[in-house]
């Protein structure tokens, strides 16, 4: 048996091995560099993150339109007008949003117009159509035809309601800059640009392979010894929320040879492939028996001690234990943040936070000497506690005062109610004995 390591031993191997993951970081360990750009539909790109600046390739808006329904006018022409004393031009026609090019204005009329139609040349501004009598452009049965006249009430000067070509952006403008995370609006500006594709990192592939003859399917029924498979949604779920793609999700039993034919399987599809169960010290550890070249070793930390990295045919490999709660709290300590950096996303910081007694009994809660122990804990609602809203929603502390974090449910690498309760990992150091309300720790966001 390997002896144990650190966390951060650990975790610095880890980085190592899925360096070929991340742009920019060249070759290492003899993998292949993954390709790391590429091209996607806008419609299609939500949540991805830009690989290359967008820059406008014509102007936006594209021609000179109305801002409002009412009637394009020189604004010489209306420049008495009044309430009292409205200004009556002649209506030559009507413009509309819809393909074309109107005719020049005449001096001395107008033109109906909608939003978003060309404004003719020789007109300069718009007056809506509430500062005419014509009232409304609703056309029913029990409405006039248009009047071949229009009386305008208000005067307007030259530019007013009328947009002019480049006034959002000019041909060559940056719209987005790399490194943007893409929004709807986001989207929005770039397809009213014209463009349909973007440049965009590419996703990490990860297969994720559970393992265990006493798994069957959530929703499936479950017979005597059998349990549902909580880790193989749980890592699909994280792994999407990291910014990557789930290549693959495969369930596999003990058997050897099914074992390494899934495990080859799913290598030959992904760019990572992560497990879950069978490396532990029980006599049917499957994925310890199939897998040479990786190393397995436990890591001085609680949950999630035993742990694996290596390749199967050249593809990367991460082994996590089978306990539902040391799966998750492996995935968060391990490998959350190669898979952030590697589609650019933020990391999802560490924090500090205060203990708050409650789950802490008298005397304190004893942590075993020696092993880094990741508790589930709850920062408290409002006040200071908002300090944790950062690292997942963007928006900074705003106090220098601590958060109040609080243990719940039990300590058990089983208990995923409690997990399900939880909004943080507590982080208690590997030389800690014990842990008192009013202690200050860090604490890793879920």
């Amino acid at each position: 048996m390997s002896s144990r390591v650190s966390v951060e031993q650990h975790r610095a191997d880890v980085e190592d091995l899925l360096a070929v993951l991340i742009p920019g970081q060249g070759r290492t360990g003899g993998g292949a560099v993954r390709r790391s750009v590429e091209r996607s539909d806008a419609g299609e790109a939500l949540g991805r993150v830009l690989a290359d600046d967008v820059v406008a390739p014509g102007p936006l808006p594209r021609f000179r339109n109305s801002q409002m329904d009412g009637f394009a006018v020189r604004a010489a022409d209306v420049a008495g007008a009044r309430a009292d004393a409205p200004v009556v031009l002649p209506v030559a026609g009507e413009v509309a949003a819809r393909p074309g090019r109107p005719e020049p204005l005449a001096p001395g009329s107008a033109v109906r117009i909608m939003t978003g139609a060309p404004v003719p040349d020789g007109a300069d501004a718009v007056v809506p159509v509430e500062h005419t009598d014509a009232g409304t452009f609703n056309r029913d049965a029990t409405r006039p035809a248009p009047s071949d006249t229009v009386r305008v009430r208000v005067p307007r000067a030259a530019g007013d309601f009328v947009r002019e070509a480049g006034s959002d952006v000019g041909a060559g403008d940056l719209v987005l800059p790399a490194g943007t995370l893409l929004a709807p609006h986001h989207l929005a500006a770039a397809a009213a640009c014209g463009i349909g594709e973007l440049l965009v990192r590419r996703r990490v592939r990860v297969a994720i392979v559970s393992t265990g003859s006493e798994l069957v399917a959530p929703g499936e029924a479950a017979g005597p010894g059998q349990i549902w498979d909580a880790n193989a949604v749980a890592l699909a779920a994280a792994v999407r929320a990291s910014g990557a793609v789930v290549a693959s999700t495969e369930r596999v039993g003990d058997d050897e040879d099914a074992a390494r034919e899934t495990l080859r399987r799913a290598a030959s599809s992904s760019d990572l492939v992560i497990t879950s169960g069978g490396v532990s010290q029980g006599a049917h550890e499957v994925v310890k028996d199939v897998l040479a070249d990786v190393v397995f070793r436990p890591v001085a930390m609680q949950p999630g001690g035993p742990q694996g990295f290596g390749r199967l045919d050249g593809t990367p490999v991460l082994t996590f234990p089978g306990n539902p709660v040391s799966t998750q709290v492996s995935f968060v300590v391990f490998l959350r943040g190669v898979l952030r950096r590697a589609a650019g996303l933020p990391p999802a910081e560490e924090r500090r936070a205060v203990v708050g007694p409650d789950g802490i009994p008298d005397g304190g809660l004893a942590s075993p000497g020696g092993k880094r122990q990741f508790l589930r804990g709850r920062v408290r609602d409002g006040g200071p506690a908002a300090g944790l809203a950062g690292p997942r929603d963007g928006v900074p502390s705003r106090s220098g005062t601590p958060p109040v974090v609080d243990v719940v449910g039990g300590q058990g690498s089983h208990l995923v109610a409690s997990m399900a309760a939880a909004d943080v990992l507590i982080d208690v150091p590997a030389d800690a004995i014990e842990l008192n309300a009013g202690d200050e720790v860090a604490v890793l966001p879920l």
